[in-house]
């Protein structure tokens, strides 16, 4: 008589790409995460070994789907710079954000100073900033926490002769500034504010007009514009 043995399927772990949920974020936060996220991405856009992205599900434990986060922006060295549905550390050689940017709100603070925080060092994200675009809670309204042996500190802030909180970001190269309120990226090796292609073609709109209209200045005062 031979024993028969009940064959038990194999059910795959399934790991979303979405949570189902719409997008809390209002209209501020969602602009200045599309910029923070569009800027970085061009900036890095020939680094073939450097990878932007934002609002991407990040699962950091294999085999357990709710050790999971979704940074608002977030950029890792060291791994192919390609479109991903979402970010498994275990495929990607156990390589995790070397920074984050959260653009904060009084409805996300309690997430955004506590549990990601806390999952960010674990992770090993050496640089983690925040910023509230409102002004509701966070003051000053951009902060920047570097790690150092496992607990972040504060990023010391510089202010410009203009008024300008200028935030160094060592792992980006690059600095974040809050000018008027407003989240920027600056490159100090090129003394230039980081764009989007929608704000480069705008600023480039401008200056053509700028040109244009300095022209027909000159031809009514009977200067020919090519002499200058």
């Amino acid at each position: 008589m031979t024993a028969s043995v009940e064959y038990i399927p194999v059910i795959p772990i399934e790991y979303p790409d979405e949570d189902g949920k719409p997008m809390a974020e209002g209209d501020i936060q969602c602009s200045y995460l599309t910029y923070a996220r569009n800027a970085l991405r061009i900036y890095f856009q020939n680094h073939p070994d450097v990878y932007v992205a934002g609002n991407l599900f990040i699962y950091y434990e294999k085999g357990d789907p709710e050790s999971v986060v979704a940074p608002d922006v977030f950029v890792v060295f060291g791994v192919e710079n390609r479109d991903r549905r979402s970010y498994k550390t275990w495929e990607e050689n156990n390589q995790t954000p070397d920074f984050v940017l959260e653009i904060t709100s009084k409805s996300t603070r309690s997430k955004d100073q506590g549990a990601k925080k806390g999952i960010y060092a674990f992770l090993g994200v050496r640089e983690y900033f925040q910023y509230d675009p409102t002004g509701d809670y966070l003051n000053p309204q951009l902060q920047g926490l570097h790690l150092v042996n496992g607990n972040y500190f504060p990023v010391a802030a510089n202010t410009l002769p203009d008024g300008t909180v200028s935030l160094p970001s060592e792992v980006l190269g690059l600095e974040l500034r809050l000018e008027a309120g407003k989240l920027r990226f600056y490159n100090p090796a090129t003394s230039q504010i980081l764009l989007t292609h929608e704000e480069e073609a705008t600023a480039r709109q401008a200056a053509e007009e700028k040109a244009q209209r300095l022209a027909a200045k000159l031809r009514e005062l009977n200067i020919d514009p090519d002499s200058l």
